[in-house]
C-alpha cells in the first residue's frame, strides 16, 4: 500500500478493494445507508457489488434477531462481481445485528458498535449472556466503541424534532464516519437528503446535520488513525449508472416492446423479491407501458395472457410459491401457443420458506411444474445488468417462436446493484413482429413456420382472420379441438420439437480458462460471479481450471454436450440440491459430473468454492 501523511497527522493509505458491511435493526435505516455509500462509490468511479439483506420478518420485535437488516458492499478500483465475501468494516448498531453478522467479518477487521444501545435488557433480547464489549468476544477484532445515539442527540439538540425523529438520524452519523474513513465525497447525500425531504427542512437540516458530525468525529477521534483511498476503476469507456437486478430486468422489458413496437402489459400479484419490477415498471407509463395488479397470481397470468391474444406482448412475474399458481394459465399459452414472457425471481422455499432469501431451487418447477407434456423456454441472467439484456431475449424467443418463456432471476441478483454501461440503441437485438393481415382461403391458426415451428400471431378482429384456440387439444393446421390420439401424439411433439429449434437462434456457449482440462466448474443465473472470482484466484495461484455459466437452460446451447466431454469431471455449483447436476446428467450421461449444494440462503462466498474446488481437484 502506497502512504502518505494527511496535514492533520492521519495517514492516508491506498487500497484496491474494500468490503463494508452496515447492519442493525430494520427501522435502522441500513438499506438506505448502504444506497447512499453505493451511489457515492458509483459517482467517484468505483466498480461495486452489493448484497442487501433484508429480514423475513415484516415486524419482527425491535433489537431481536430475526429484526435485523443489513447491506454489503464491495467496491474497488478494478473489476469485481461479488459484494465480497467478508468485511473488513462492520457498523453494528445494536447487540442483535453484532450478532447475527459477527460471522461476516474478517478477522482482525474493524467492528464500530453502537456503544449507547448495549444495556442490560437489549443484550438479554439479542441473546447475549454477557456484555460482549467488556470480554473477550471480540478479541480478534478492532473495535470501535462509539455512542452513536448520544452523539447523534448532542449533534442535533438545538433543533425542533421529537426523540424519535433525532433518533433515526444516526444512520447518517454512522454514514459520516465511513465517508471519512474511506475518503468519501458527501455531497451527493447532501443533495439527496435536500431532494428527498424537501417538504420537511427540519428533517434536512438533521439528516444533513448528524452527517457531517460523523465526518468530524472520525476526522478528530485518535480512534481512527487512518484513512482509506480507493481509486477509480479503469471501466470501458461509456455512460454508465447503478442498476439493480430488477431495475434492469424491467427497463430490459420496456427497450424489447420497443424493439418489437408492441405495448407492455405486465399482470402482477405484490409478491418478494419480484415486486420492485411491477413498481419499476408503473413508472414508465410514458413508453405505453400497462402495467395491472390483480387480486391473484392466477388473474394475474390470466390478464397476461389475454393481452398476447390480443396481439400485444403479456408478461408476469413473481416468485416460487406464486409460479405454483400461475401454472394452469402457463399451460394455456402453451397450448394456445402465444407469447408469454414469466419473470421468476427464486426465493427460499418450499412454501413460504424464507421469502427475503435467495435460491436457485425453481429450476424443475419451471421445466416439470406443469399437468401434461409442457415443454417451456427458460433463461437466466447472470448478473444483475445482464438482467436487461436476459430480458430482451426472452421476449425476442416468446415472439420468434410463439411459446412462454421463463426469465429465472434470483433474489441476489435481483435486489443487488452494480454498475451498467448503457448499450447503444443501434446494437441491440432486432425484434421482427409480423402479424398476418390476410388469408387467400380459411384461416388455419396453427399452420407453421418452417424455420421456426412458430404458427401464425393472428390479431383477434383481423377480416378474414377469425379463429378459435383455447386449452383444450388442438387439431394440426385447423386448431379445432381434437380428441384423435395420432393428432395428439403429433401436437406434442411438434411443440417439443419447437423448443429445440430455439437453439439454433441463441449464442453458443463459451469457457473462461483452458478448453480441456481437468475440471469444468458449470454454474446457472446468479452464481456467475463467486465462480467467475473462484477460477481467477486459483488461476493467480498457478491452478488451471475453467469456468463456464448457462445463460439459457432449454434448450441448452447446441455446443454443451462438446464442452462438457473435453473435461474429465464437471463441477456444478447451485444454490439448491442439484436440479441442473440431474438434468446434466440425464442429458449426457457420459460426464462425470459432481455438485456442490448450498441452501442457506445467501450466494456461495468465493472461499468456499475455492475449497471445494481444491477438494475436488
Amino acid at each position: 500500500m502506497d502512504k502518505q501523511k494527511l496535514a492533520v497527522g492521519k495517514e492516508v493509505k491506498s487500497a484496491t478493494a474494500i468490503t463494508v458491511r452496515f447492519a442493525g435493526d430494520s427501522g435502522d435505516g441500513m438499506q438506505l445507508t448502504g444506497d447512499q455509500f453505493t451511489d457515492t462509490a458509483a459517482l467517484m468511479g468505483n466498480d461495486f457489488a452489493t448484497l442487501p439483506d433484508y429480514p423475513a420478518e415484516i415486524r419482527a420485535p425491535v433489537g431481536t434477531l430475526p429484526g435485523v437488516s443489513s447491506f454489503q458492499i464491495q467496491f474497488s478500483d478494478s473489476i469485481i462481481f461479488t459484494p465480497g465475501d467478508l468485511a473488513d468494516v462492520l457498523v453494528a448498531m445494536n447487540p442483535a445485528a453484532l450478532r447475527v453478522n459477527l460471522t461476516n467479518i474478517k478477522k482482525d477487521g474493524m467492528i464500530i458498535v453502537n456503544e449507547s444501545v448495549f444495556t442490560e435488557a437489549s443484550l438479554v433480547k439479542a441473546g447475549w449472556k454477557a456484555n460482549p464489549l467488556d470480554d473477550d468476544t471480540l478479541k480478534d477484532y478492532r473495535v470501535l466503541r462509539v455512542p452513536l445515539s448520544v452523539l447523534t442527540k448532542n449533534a442535533l439538540k438545538d433543533l425542533p424534532l421529537k426523540l424519535t425523529e433525532v433518533e433515526r438520524c444516526k444512520n447518517f452519523f454512522a454514514l459520516g464516519i465511513m465517508f471519512w474513513l474511506y475518503d468519501r465525497d458527501r455531497d451527493h447525500t447532501v443533495e439527496w437528503v435536500r431532494k428527498k425531504f424537501a417538504k420537511r427542512p427540519e428533517i434536512v437540516e438533521a439528516n444533513i446535520t448528524a452527517l457531517k458530525a460523523g465526518y468530524t468525529f472520525a476526522d478528530v477521534s485518535e480512534a481512527m488513525p487512518i484513512q482509506f483511498h480507493i481509486k477509480r476503476a479503469k471501466l470501458e469507456a461509456g455512460v454508465y449508472r447503478k442498476i439493480t437486478g430488477n431495475e434492469a430486468t424491467a427497463i430490459g422489458l420496456v427497450a424489447a416492446c420497443n424493439l418489437a413496437n408492441k405495448t407492455l402489459f405486465y399482470g402482477s400479484y405484490p409478491i418478494t423479491p419480484a415486486s420492485n419490477i411491477l413498481h419499476e415498471l408503473a413508472r414508465h407509463k410514458n413508453f405505453g407501458v400497462k402495467t395491472f395488479q390483480a387480486e391473484d397470481e392466477i388473474a394475474a397470468c390470466g390478464a397476461a395472457v389475454g393481452a398476447s391474444f390480443g396481439g400485444e406482448v403479456g408478461m408476469t412475474g413473481t416468485s416460487g410459491p406464486g409460479l405454483c399458481l400461475k401454472s394452469e394459465m402457463i399451460n394455456l399459452a402453451i397450448m394456445a401457443e402465444l407469447p408469454l414472457v414469466v419473470v421468476n425471481v427464486q426465493r427460499g422455499g418450499p412454501s413460504t420458506g424464507m421469502p427475503t432469501k435467495t435460491e436457485q431451487a425453481d429450476l424443475l418447477q419451471v421445466l416439470f411444474g406443469r399437468n401434461g407434456e409442457s415443454p417451456i423456454a427458460v433463461v437466466a441472467p447472470i448478473t444483475p445488468a445482464d438482467c436487461f439484456l436476459m430480458a430482451i431475449e426472452a421476449v425476442r424467443i416468446a415472439i420468434e417462436y410463439m411459446t412462454p418463456v421463463v426469465l429465472l432471476s434470483d433474489g441476489n441478483i435481483a435486489n443487488a446493484a452494480e454498475p451498467w454501461q448503457l448499450p447503444e440503441i443501434e446494437a441491440l437485438p432486432k425484434i421482427k413482429v409480423t402479424h398476418p393481415t390476410n388469408s387467400d382461403g380459411p384461416f388455419m391458426p396453427y399452420t407453421r413456420d418452417p424455420k421456426t415451428l412458430a404458427r401464425p400471431w393472428a390479431k383477434p378482429g383481423t377480416p378474414g382472420l377469425e379463429h378459435r384456440i383455447g386449452g383444450l387439444a388442438k387439431a394440426d393446421i385447423t386448431g379445432n379441438v381434437s380428441y384423435d390420439p395420432e393428432n395428439n401424439q403429433k401436437m406434442i411433439n411438434l411443440r417439443a420439437k419447437k423448443i429445440r429449434r430455439i437453439a439454433d437462434s441463441i449464442p453458443e456457449l463459451t469457457v473462461d480458462g483452458p478448453a480441456k482440462g481437468k475440471l469444468l466448474v458449470l454454474g446457472w443465473g446468479g452464481t456467475y460471479g463467486p465462480l467467475y472470482q473462484a477460477r481467477t484466484e486459483l488461476e493467480s495461484q498457478g491452478i488451471k481450471i475453467s469456468h463456464a455459466q448457462l445463460k439459457y437452460l432449454n434448450p441448452f446451447p447446441k455446443n454443451l454436450g462438446s464442452i462438457l466431454g473435453n473435461f474429465e469431471k464437471v463441477l456444478i455449483p447451485e444454490l439448491n440440491m442439484g436440479q441442473l447436476l440431474m438434468l446434466i446428467r440425464y442429458h449426457f450421461p457420459g460426464v462425470n459430473a459432481v455438485g456442490m449444494h448450498k441452501v442457506q440462503g445467501h450466494p456461495f462466498k468465493v472461499t468456499e468454492v475455492v475449497e471445494h474446488i481444491r477438494s475436488v481437484l
